[in-house]
């Protein structure tokens, strides 16, 4: 601070070159620090602080190719959501579909197999039916003769004749045909 003192007083009106001998400024010295500033300067600069931004603009190339990759991701991440969505949609109308197809099919093969039940009922029942129709022909010819017999065998009790076989015959045809009658 003295020293700034001494220049403000001596100031303005002595020469530079009392400055530069008051500061001790050694010329050849000075010259020989600024070159080496400057080569020290260029092989910082040269081997240093350039490799250093180099490294940097490839981070910053990383980086900005890693976001714009994320960013690429988040697009494809929610496309295969769409899709997965609409995949998931046209499962559910498919199966929707299958489901339904399935009903009205079980729907027909419950109709065919109920019109089946119903017709070998039917079969049954007709054939029962005939059955019962033979049964009762056979029943009824089996009585004709039997009342055939029996009137045979009460005229022939109350009479007290014996009936030739021709007038048996002809007895028990005139009896079965009264019955019919």
């Amino acid at each position: 601070m003295n020293v700034l003192l001494l220049m403000a007083q001596e100031g303005l009106t002595k020469r530079p070159e009392r400055i530069v001998t008051t500061f001790g400024v050694d010329w050849p010295h000075l010259l020989a620090q600024i070159a080496s500033f400057c080569i020290v300067c260029f092989v910082l600069y040269r081997f240093a602080y350039r490799p250093v931004l180099k490294m940097l603009e490839a981070r910053r190339q990383q980086i900005a190719q890693g976001l714009a990759n994320a960013e690429q991701i988040k697009a494809e991440l929610a496309r295969t959501e769409a899709q997965r969505h609409e995949v998931m949609a046209q499962a559910n109308v498919q199966a929707t579909k299958f489901i339904e197809e399935a009903r009205a099919a079980a729907s027909r093969l419950q109709e065919q197999e109920t019109q089946k039940a119903i017709a070998a009922a039917e079969q049954v029942m007709a054939n029962a039916r005939e059955a019962a129709a033979q049964d009762y022909a056979r029943m009824l010819a089996e009585l004709k003769r039997e009342v055939g017999r029996l009137v045979v065998q009460a005229t022939t009790t109350v009479t007290g004749k014996i009936l030739t076989p021709e007038d048996q015959r002809r007895l028990a045809e005139e009896t079965a045909k009264q019955l019919t009658a």
